[in-house]
């Protein structure tokens, strides 16, 4: 049997005890044609890039399968049917990943950090201090007065 990563987006107004369920499903089906679902992360809501389907924010959940190709065809057919998974990606891997994914591990660190901003810096961002208008192209060149002005002029 292949292995398989699989990721699926589910409508935010959907509830997380909702996505539960159509995990729980899909995870029967990949069951019953002779797979083996090894992991189950759900990620929680997030922003999309762009919008899909009408939606900007989307319920994510990673599964990890150990299953052969007609299990996550199934799986795939029934997710385009169903009016809840606006967008699905399956990726075959060599090996799957033993603990925490990537996203479960950055989601850990930025709560490690507590209060901070996105830049680590208490209340700042992550492209600069942490105040002050102004575009971040450094200081402005000096006005010129209103003599040069009409000297310039034609």
């Amino acid at each position: 049997m292949a292995l398989y990563e699989h990721v699926i987006l589910v409508r935010q107004d959907v509830t997380a005890q909702q996505v539960e369920t159509i995990n729980e499903q899909f995870k029967g089906v990949i069951e019953a044609n002779g797979g083996k679902v090894t992991k189950v992360e759900y990620w929680g809501v997030k922003t999309l890039a762009f919008r899909i389907k009408k939606n900007r924010k989307a319920h994510f959940t990673l599964l990890n399968v150990d299953a052969p190709h007609a299990a996550l065809a199934e799986v795939e057919r029934l997710e385009a049917i169903s009016e809840d998974v606006i967008r699905s990606l399956t990726i075959r891997v060599e090996a799957l990943e033993e603990g925490p994914s990537a996203m479960l591990q950055k989601r850990d660190r930025d709560d490690d950090r507590g209060d901070r901003g996105p830049g680590g810096r208490p209340g700042g961002s992550r492209f600069g201090g942490g105040g002050g208008g102004g575009s971040g192209r450094g200081p402005r060149p000096p006005r010129r007065e209103e003599n040069d002005a009409e000297e310039e002029s034609f």
